[in-house]
């Protein structure tokens, strides 16, 4: 059994087949998040304005979904150049606390909208 979770705190997907989360066997599976602000334009600014936006997004389905950063167990980070990587991980730690979620970053060679960086998230239900 699966539930979808969503929230106008976060962009929503449009047209796109997939759900902002879902929550299924005690776990919360979030979307990849790009740099989006929650109307769906892409942010303007600094990479880590962009870094920013992304984890707030993040955030908002997390609590949507009833969790928090803190129940987070699980990331992926893809970035578009592995420059980019001190900065992401500066911003990233800074919305955690030990014990910090397992995470893999992965360099790819885009992202949709030509966006720098996309997360995604499992958390953990308690």
């Amino acid at each position: 059994m699966k539930t979808k979770i969503e929230t106008t705190k976060a962009p929503l997907p449009g047209a796109s087949p997939h759900s902002q989360a879902i929550a299924a066997s005690g776990f919360i599976f979030t979307q990849g998040c790009i740099c989006l602000t929650p109307e769906g334009k892409l942010l303007e600014g600094t990479l880590e304005d962009q870094i920013h936006q992304i984890m707030k997004n993040l955030q908002a389905i997390l609590e949507e979904a009833g969790v928090s950063f803190l129940h987070v167990v699980k990331t992926t980070i893809y970035v578009t150049d592995m420059s980019l990587y001190g900065t992401v991980n500066t911003i990233y730690a800074s919305y955690f606390s030990a014990p910090y979620p397992a995470r893999e970053t992965v360099c790819v060679k885009g992202l949709p909208l030509d966006a720098k960086v996309e997360i995604s998230m499992i958390a953990a239900k308690d």
